[in-house]
């Protein structure tokens, strides 16, 4: 079991801006997402199981799993509980998220990392990655995507989820957010991009969470409607080769 938090090791992307939500950061996250009638664990199963279902199809059992940008730790018992993963990396830049993450899950095999660089390349079966990348000015965006690649071993899988950039929906929730206000959201296209000019196969791209509450005897549908842009959030799978 391993639950000390790590210290930098490298350069810092940010300034560590979120340290001043970090104590709000999931009431105003809930906050936000009230118009959808579900809080922000609907959302994180909900990604978490649509990426087992992919895993499930490539026969594809992820050992060790890096959480990019892990905030509170929100999702970090998923792992363990969908995707079946032994050990965690929770990797954030905010000092204060993290320091909460760790306090709330240090009872499990994970290691809380501070900053973008750590002693990891080439030691992850699968990346994680949700909302994080439309914080991150542009120009970095495909530096950070190499990096993570560079996390990776050979045949690992990236999972990055994002608000959808052509959703009215995603758009306004993060209206309603205020860390998230002058955030750049992508477009799965641009996504897809991103990662095959960092080396990555694109394997697939999926379009999640339609319907609101009201209207969740629609989501059975969601699966059949998942490679339309229509979903607030999407996943873009990428494989890094051999």
């Amino acid at each position: 079991m391993v639950n000390e938090v790590e210290s930098d090791r490298g350069r810092n992307r940010s300034d560590a801006g979120f340290d001043r939500f970090a104590h709000q950061y999931d009431a105003l996250l809930e906050e936000s997402l009230q118009i959808t009638g579900e809080d922000k664990d609907y959302f994180a199963r909900g990604r978490l199981e649509w990426l087992a279902r992919r895993l499930a199809e490539r026969r594809f059992d992820p050992e060790t799993v890096l959480d990019f940008g892990c905030g509170s730790g929100s999702t970090i018992p998923l792992f363990f509980e969908i995707l079946g993963a032994r050990r965690v990396i929770a990797l954030e830049d905010s000092p204060e998220l993290l320091k909460i993450a760790a306090q709330t899950h240090g009872d499990r095999n994970v290691s809380f990392v501070l900053g973008p660089a750590f002693d990891g390349r080439g030691s992850c079966d699968l990346v994680f990655c949700s909302a994080v990348f439309h914080h991150i000015p542009h120009a970095e965006r495909p530096n950070v995507a190499r990096e993570i690649r560079g996390y990776l071993k050979p045949g690992g899988l990236f999972a990055l989820w994002e608000h959808n950039g052509w959703s009215p929906a995603a758009r306004y929730v993060m209206s309603r957010c205020e860390f998230d206000r002058g955030a750049r959201p992508l477009s799965a296209l641009s996504a897809r991009r991103l990662l095959r000019e960092a080396g990555f196969d694109v394997v697939s791209t999926d379009f999640l969470f339609i319907y609101p509450r009201f209207l969740r005897l629609l989501r059975w549908s969601e699966r059949l409607l998942a490679r339309l842009p229509l979903g607030a959030q999407f996943q873009v799978l990428g494989r890094k080769g051999a």
